[in-house]
């Protein structure tokens, strides 16, 4: 049995298939959306979201959506997605993805240099740009 703080701390355990992680997400407001990412799709992976605290606003595919705390998203392999805190206040959600989706969001962020195309094809996934 694995445990560990979530707060900013992912809960990943080798040989597992899932990667739990809970974050924060600042207000981003609607005109125009802060997004947290960019449009893009994970080809053979499924990511979904639990809301803690706020509200976490999603295009998935053609559909848009708000989810409040206690409520959840899932994008399924091949939907088109991205997310943005549409309130003035905070947001507290937890972050369920595969080990690859964990390793792009990771490798977005060495400084490595190469390009969020290059990163996101690594992953099996598409970079689809800012809606």
């Amino acid at each position: 049995m694995h445990s560990a703080p979530l707060a900013g701390n992912p809960l990943a355990v080798d040989g597992a298939d899932i990667v739990l992680v809970e974050w924060r997400a600042e207000p981003g407001g609607e005109d125009p959306p802060l997004y947290i990412a960019p449009l893009h799709l994970h080809r053979s992976d499924d990511e979904a979201w639990y809301v803690l605290e706020g509200t976490l606003a999603f295009i998935l595919g053609e559909e848009r959506v708000e989810v409040p705390a206690g409520g959840a998203a899932i994008a399924l392999r091949g939907v088109p997605h991205t997310f943005w805190n549409p309130a003035p206040v905070p947001a507290r959600y937890v972050l369920a993805m595969t080990p690859r989706i964990k390793s792009l969001i990771d490798s977005l962020h060495d400084g490595s240099g190469r390009s969020p195309e290059e990163v996101f094809a690594a992953h099996d996934s598409e970079l689809l740009g800012w809606p």
